[in-house]
């Protein structure tokens, strides 16, 4: 295991960076409390770095040594995704937390005090969830994957409650913690389960208890199927995928902007990559391997209401936070598709799914972080309209967001989409990349309505009150990422290669360090 800790120099990284913004948040000198997001920005660039240096071919013979992990290369896709996604988040974020408070500062109406001011753990919660879902793609245990999604998640549930001051915060941020804990609650008793179908906590064993069990008897037993149920279900919480997604329209939208876009992407990616670990071990990974019955079918009904339910309900929506609330849970529905379609395609797909979806998402609230009506943020879908008539940048980039998010051609988010539904009919699952198709139809109702009224709309007397923010960070990262949606799809290719290592099994991950030996030494 103590070579596994080659694997997690990026963490170590992440980690310091939140340390220091927790230490730097209490300084008395506001230019130093200012540069946190710049801590913040310079922490994921060096952990980026960090990365591409530790998942190099000269350490695969540690990823497939002692304490080997599914996916043991996992990371080096999924940390990429997580900075580039982070920075522009790091982005959406400057400058709103405790403005007021260092207002008054500023203009002498108060003094500073340690315990009033909250920018530096906002950083550092930041940072630290971040980290946790890099090191979920890192687990080799169930102990280890459970600590890592908590990392993940319970950083959020403060962020939320810090976000603004008002009742709604509040209640959202109390909501999302109890149900929180009961998502625990109920993947904690799978785990717990599969240790006693198996009696090992470490993935790569319970898998080969598993294969062998089902090889001699045809099937994993009930018990480790009933725990592998509990554990699809509880995590389901982490995706927002039904039937635990009743807490994101509240939770959207009592969070402020800056911390939805947050809470879009990084607890989705977390719950995607833990159902890509824990279903490995099935055995599904091996050659010609599959899912046990009852779990193919529990994650295929999840599939189809959780798309089904995200898109009825954000047509139900008149709120802008609340419609997107259940469009992120439509996207759960369609990451789900990757998921059941498997290893190799499906997982690949996956993880480039991410990345669009949480570049498309972060542009759209970042657009919303722009704007305000007095002290309030936007709250209609109606106060867009006209929305080019002052603010033509802001209008561009909420269209084409909205456009990559409902899979509008050639933008990122159309490929992949695609590349989800091409996994899904390649996998024999027909029936359900069509109820996507239509689910895909029916949200093209509200995604065109977020195009059309920032660029077409007639202004009215409400939507002509909305003003742009003092400070540019959420204009930059709406910027940044409507550039890598309309360019990224040119490197497609390449980041569907790199996903492609990234899913290698343990089994494929020795034949290519085997291949590449005989390639040195030119063995046949």
């Amino acid at each position: 295991m103590t070579e596994r800790l080659w694997f997690l120099i990026p963490e170590f990284v992440v980690l310091v960076g939140a340390v220091s913004c927790a230490i730097l948040g209490v300084s008395r000198s506001v230019t130093v409390r200012r540069s946190l997001p710049i801590v913040a920005f310079i922490t994921l660039i060096i952990a980026f770095l960090a990365s591409s240096y530790v998942y190099s071919p000269a350490s695969m013979e540690i990823a497939i040594g002692p304490g080997a992990v599914p996916l043991p290369w996992l990371g080096r896709v999924v940390i990429p995704v997580v900075v580039i996604v982070g920075v522009l988040l790091v982005m959406v974020q400057a400058g709103f937390i405790d403005r007021s408070y260092e207002g008054e500062i500023a203009a002498g109406e108060a003094r500073f005090n340690p315990l009033r001011t909250s920018r530096g753990e906002y950083y550092a919660f930041f940072l630290l969830s971040l980290c946790g879902l890099m090191l979920t793609a890192a687990a080799p245990d169930l102990v280890w994957l459970f600590l890592a999604l908590e990392l993940t998640s319970l950083p959020t549930y403060v962020m939320v409650a810090i976000s603004r001051n008002d009742r709604r915060a509040q209640e959202a941020a109390m909501k999302y913690f109890f149900l929180g804990a009961l998502s625990v609650a109920i993947f904690l008793f799978g785990f717990a389960l599969l240790y006693g179908a198996t009696g090992t906590m470490e993935l790569m064993a319970m898998k080969d208890v598993l294969v062998a069990r089902a090889a001699d008897t045809g099937s994993i037993g009930s018990l480790a199927t009933l725990g592998l149920l509990l554990s699809i279900l509880g995590i389901a919480f982490k995706l927002a995928a039904a039937p635990l997604h009743l807490y994101a329209p509240d939770v959207y939208e009592g969070a402020a902007s800056q911390v939805t876009a947050f809470l879009g992407f990084v607890p989705k990616a977390g719950g995607a990559i833990a159902l890509m670990l824990i279903l490995s071990v099935t055995g599904w990974m091996d050659d010609g391997g599959m899912l046990p019955d009852p779990i193919l079918v529990t994650l295929w009904v999840m599939a189809v209401l959780t798309m089904t339910l995200g898109n009825i309900g954000a047509l139900l929506q008149t709120r802008i936070k609340r419609m997107l609330a259940y469009s992120s849970i439509s996207h759960s529905g369609y990451i789900l598709i990757g998921i059941i379609a498997g290893p190799g395609a499906g997982f690949v797909a996956v993880l480039v799914y991410l990345l669009a979806y949480g570049i498309g998402n972060t542009a759209t609230f970042a657009v919303l972080s722009s704007l305000r009506r007095g002290d309030c943020e936007v709250e209609s879908i109606d106060d867009l309209a006209g929305l080019r008539e002052k603010h033509p940048g802001l209008a561009w980039a909420m269209a084409i967001s909205a456009g990559s998010l409902l899979g509008f051609p050639p933008l990122l988010g159309f490929w992949g989409k695609l590349l989800l539904f091409i996994a899904g009919v390649a996998s024999g699952h027909l029936v359900l990349v069509v109820i996507a198709g239509v689910n895909s139809a029916i949200s093209a109702w509200y995604y065109l309505r977020m195009v059309a009224l920032p660029l077409t709309g007639a202004a009215s007397s409400a939507s002509g009150s909305i003003e742009r923010r003092e400070y540019g960070g959420p204009r930059l990262a709406a910027l940044a990422s409507v550039v890598l949606l309309i360019l990224l799809p040119l490197l497609l290719q390449s980041m569907m290669d790199e996903s492609a290592d990234g899913v290698l099994s343990l089994e494929e991950l020795t034949e290519v360090q085997q291949s590449q030996v005989a390639a040195v030494y030119d063995l046949p």
